[in-house]
């Protein structure tokens, strides 16, 4: 089946309940080929257009069609001790298996990448690390330690999910835009982002930082707060170096106490001594 022939396929199933889908006699080939399309990255629940995210609400629907569609099933992974590894999950999403000519890179030692996940050539995955559904990553990306690449989350060429990085997952409302990191960023250990945030290329993100949509983010070098609307998602621009830091709180308790929140700042802007405390990652990839 075509791409435009499984979208609309997967729009008229879209609203049918879990009983009917399993009855329906064409659901379960129609996920199997809108899986494919997930699997080879020609369907992806966003698309830049025109310089700005649009999202694929048919792709999230795709995705929900097969939680409906699927029953549990038992899987296990034999050790050589002769211990078996023993998982519970629907059948529709298994975990997703890589041959060497794929040319990414599984390392040992836990790590699973749910079926429906799109892995480009030379990707890096460290164990143990996760990969829901949805999820696209580009090529020449590491996946570090202990990081997650959350549902439907969109992440560039050549970026670095540090360890313990939590991309968080956006799959419903359908029409939300998910969690996106375009090209050539950095994500220092132990950050989350959540929320349909967006990191624009080769922007560094410090250690620890959390972004999502309720916490404005301030640029110390243009003199302006950055926030979520509610028609454009929480955006950290081009270049950007952000770590975290704190303000005080307003208040006569606050300020008795010495009381302050946490907040991301911008401190500078990508320059040639940015680029070289990063150079070894390509190293590393």
């Amino acid at each position: 089946m075509q791409l435009e022939e499984v979208r609309k396929s997967i729009e008229k199933l879209a609203d049918l309940a879990a009983p009917d889908l399993q009855k329906h006699a064409e659901a379960r080939d129609v996920f199997t080929a809108f899986k494919s399309l997930l699997n080879d990255g020609s369907a992806r629940a966003a698309e830049k257009e025109d310089g700005r995210w649009q999202v694929n609400p048919w792709v999230k629907q795709g995705i929900l069609l097969g939680m409906k569609l699927g029953v549990l099933q038992e899987s296990s992974i034999k050790f050589p001790d002769g211990h078996d590894w023993t998982f519970v999950d629907k059948d529709t999403y298994p975990v997703r298996r890589f041959r060497r000519e794929d040319s990414i890179r599984i390392v040992p030692g836990g790590s699973s990448v749910r079926d429906g996940a799109y892995l480009a050539s030379s990707v890096v995955v460290m164990p143990p690390a996760y990969v829901n559904v949805g999820a696209h990553v580009d090529a020449g990306s590491m996946i570090d330690s202990h990081a997650l690449v959350g549902s439907c989350a969109q992440v560039g060429r050549n970026v670095h999910l540090s360890a313990a990085v939590q991309i968080g997952g956006v799959l419903e409302p359908v029409g939300a835009v998910p969690v996106i990191i375009e090209d050539d960023v950095m994500v220092g250990g132990n950050c989350g982002i959540y929320e349909g945030s967006i990191v624009r290329e080769r922007a560094v993100i410090g250690t620890g930082v959390i972004l999502n949509g309720s916490t404005p983010v301030y640029d110390v070098v243009h003199n302006r707060i950055i926030r979520k609307t509610e028609d454009v998602p929480l955006t950290i621009p081009e270049g950007a170096v952000v770590v975290a830091g704190s303000r005080k709180m307003k208040g006569d308790f606050a300020v008795q106490h010495g009381l302050s929140v946490y907040t991301p700042l911008i401190i500078k802007y990508r320059d040639e001594k940015t680029d070289s405390a990063t150079a070894l990652e390509d190293a590393l990839r």
